[in-house]
């Protein structure tokens, strides 16, 4: 009887040390585990791309009155792929851009030039484009339209390319409708900047 009361207690030891043993082997949920468990998910809505219209003007307002202005000047953005028409410290229009692909457009401080022009076209690029402005070299880098043809037919694949992509010569592409208010409006000695 001895024996059987020993093996008993040597039967229940090792069940007591196998509950503690699972017990302390068994991971303790965390404050995170916990949360996740609680909270819900959450969908979040990728955004939607901004559709780039070329053939209408950047935004749905009115374009400024250049003559009311009372400090303009031109902000060019490489990294945004934009055209801030400025009055002083304030941005009061943003246009669609396409600049020079591998940083062809120069940087720095520029002024408006005399030269500008309702069309070119260039041989050698085989692409032209309407409503030119110069800022440097006098007729080298220019705001106008999108490219064109010989023809001056837009090239469209190219044309799809502007805020998306720095994708010029090293002239700063405008959307048709930008391009023409650029043109009629924008002073010669307005100053640029190009950053």
């Amino acid at each position: 009887m001895k024996r059987v009361l020993q093996f008993i207690t040597v039967i229940v030891a090792l069940v007591v040390l196998g509950v503690t043993a699972h017990h302390l082997m068994t991971p303790t949920p965390t404050r995170s585990d916990q949360t996740a468990r609680t909270t819900k998910k959450v969908t979040t809505k990728k955004a939607t791309p901004v559709q780039i219209n070329w053939r209408k003007p950047s935004e749905n307002k009115p374009y400024p009155k250049w003559d009311q202005l009372k400090d303009p000047w031109v902000h060019v953005s490489v990294k945004q792929q934009r055209v801030y028409i400025m009055d002083g410290n304030k941005t009061v229009y943003t246009m669609f851009a396409s600049t020079g692909v591998d940083n062809s457009t120069p940087r720095g401080t520029f002024h408006i030039q005399a030269e500008r022009g309702k069309f070119f076209y260039n041989a050698q690029s085989k692409e032209g484009a309407k409503d030119w402005v110069s800022f440097k070299d006098h007729g080298i880098y220019l705001f106008h339209t999108v490219p064109t043809d010989q023809y001056g037919n837009f090239n469209v694949k190219e044309a799809d390319m502007l805020g998306r992509t720095a994708h010029s010569h090293g002239c700063v592409r405008l959307a048709v409708p930008d391009a023409k208010w650029f043109y009629d409006n924008v002073t010669y000695g307005t100053k640029v900047v190009i950053d």
